[in-house]
């Protein structure tokens, strides 16, 4: 797992070249949003629990037919599951935020995860939902408006979302 700074420094490394102007910008970017991906972590933490259980409430109150026979979170065993993913999607996010590198993303989270969710039955269009309404509640518990900062905090998300709904789970 590796930061922002610490991706744009090997990719120089690794063609012996010196950091141009387009890296410093990089790297100043990074650091002029530190503070805001400092808070936003701190909010995580501070409420994780409870971003999932809403987030959890909102995906069923919206397809109830999850947790109806048959459905992919019918059991307790299937609905302790979802949650203990929708807890993965925020975390992971919230390391992509810190680092300020979305790949960590693919790393940890969505390489494999065709074959697993396949594997399972486990249906996407849920999942997506789940991860869109994470970004959601999260916005709002940082009152979050339109701008950067928006995009800065939607980016981890956004990604989980453009990269599931491109695939064929």
């Amino acid at each position: 797992m590796q930061d922002a700074i610490t991706n744009i420094l090997n990719k120089y490394d690794l063609t012996g070249r010196y950091l141009d102007n387009i890296a410093i910008d990089k790297i100043e970017s990074y650091f002029s949003t530190g503070l805001e991906r400092i808070k936003t972590i701190e909010v995580i933490n501070s409420q994780a629990s409870k971003i999932v259980r809403e987030t959890a409430a909102q995906l069923y109150e919206e397809q109830p037919e999850l947790l109806r026979p048959g459905g992919n979170s019918y059991t307790t065993r299937r609905y302790a599951a979802c949650l203990r993913d929708i807890e993965y999607y925020l975390r992971y996010a919230s390391y992509a935020l810190i680092a300020g590198d979305i790949n960590i993303l693919n790393e940890r989270v969505l390489d494999g995860l065709r074959d697993t969710y396949n594997s399972l039955g486990v249906p996407i269009a849920p999942t997506v939902r789940s991860i869109q309404l994470l970004q959601e509640i999260l916005q709002d518990k940082i009152k979050i408006g339109k701008g950067d900062n928006e995009l800065l905090v939607s980016e981890p998300f956004q990604y989980m979302i453009d990269i599931l709904g491109e695939q064929n789970i």
